[in-house]
């Protein structure tokens, strides 16, 4: 290839990327090597190898963690079992959970109170989705699809809230949506989308690349919902698209007789992967590479009560 390298703008991580990782790294600074993490603590290779080194030690099972450890919630949540499960087990727990999962979970909460069944719009088996259900022990139906709408039974119609997996496709889910407004033409939205922000940007930026390059490149790892539905989007937009882990994943054979290459990266994308690619890039012949414009992000999420008082310099100097 020789030509053009375009960044999408925002692209890699989001602010509850961010604070997720933060808490891992505090905890381990605050209180030591081995910190247990139930679940990879975001869907990242790269991220998880890194805290592996520093001394995380990641399961699935809390029958893992010996007593008395210090155990940290992933971004994308976990059930009221789990929860319970590792109050009896007497760890001390630092939630992870990102700020806008918990919203979903709360709003559940708070509607089952009421009465209401529920309605989930999501990938079955991913781990935001068993934590947004495993919220409640019955009345909530996922849904994948818009065949799966047609098949929900419920116990009452009077009342039925609908929520949603946060890192799907904007598009996909609208789609869901529209079917399930048809079916249950009562049911009660949220007041805000439950698609975060970040994911919907990122999708934005997408749409706005993939039509300028002839070739996409999305850094994400194979089991991150939001950078999957990116490679989706660029296809669907009708420009192929590729997902990699890192530079050493990047076949020449994609960038042949291609002078545009679009580059973007999912949520729990570190910004030194995508580095990583455009120097491979380089060294396969392009020449240069231009952000495109897009919207700046500046949320930010307060850090768990006992871990976000202090500077992490403070922290370390504490350990010292």
């Amino acid at each position: 290839m020789a030509g053009e390298i375009l960044l999408a703008e925002p692209r890699g991580f989001c602010a509850g990327v961010d604070r997720a990782i933060e808490i891992v790294e505090r905890a381990l600074l605050k209180f030591g090597a081995p910190i247990y993490v139930r679940h990879e603590i975001v869907h990242n290779t790269y991220v998880v190898n890194d805290l592996k080194a520093k001394g995380a030690i990641f399961i699935e099972d809390l029958a893992e963690v010996p007593p008395g450890a210090t155990l940290v919630f992933s971004a994308h949540g976990v059930s009221q079992a789990v929860r319970r499960e590792a109050e009896a087990r007497g760890f001390q727990v630092f939630d992870a959970t990102c700020p806008l999962v918990t919203k979903v979970h709360v709003e559940v909460a708070k509607l089952a109170r009421e009465g209401y069944e529920f309605i989930m719009i999501g990938h079955k088996g991913h781990p935001e989705v068993e934590g947004t259900m495993g919220q409640l022990s019955e009345g909530i139906h996922l849904v994948e699809d818009v065949a799966d709408v047609a098949r929900v039974r419920l116990r009452q119609q009077d009342k039925l809230a609908v929520v949603t997996q946060t890192t799907l496709s904007v598009d996909d889910a609208a789609e869901i949506l529209q079917a399930v407004r048809e079916r249950f033409p009562q049911v009660r939205e949220p007041k805000q989308q439950d698609i975060c922000y970040a994911t919907q940007n990122r999708q934005d930026a997408v749409k706005l690349l993939a039509p300028q390059v002839e070739v996409v490149v999305v850094v994400g790892s194979p089991t991150s919902s939001n950078s999957n539905r990116l490679r989706e989007l660029a296809e669907r937009l009708g420009t192929p698209a590729y997902m990699v882990d890192g530079a050493e994943d990047l076949d020449p054979a994609w960038f042949e007789g291609r002078s545009q290459v679009g580059l973007t990266a999912g949520a729990s994308a570190p910004e030194v992967l995508v580095q990583g690619v455009i120097e491979r890039l380089r060294a396969l012949g392009a020449t240069s590479v231009r952000k495109l414009d897009g919207v700046t992000e500046h949320t930010r999420f307060p850090l768990p009560m006992g871990l976000g008082d202090k500077s992490m310099a403070e922290v370390a100097t504490e350990r010292s």
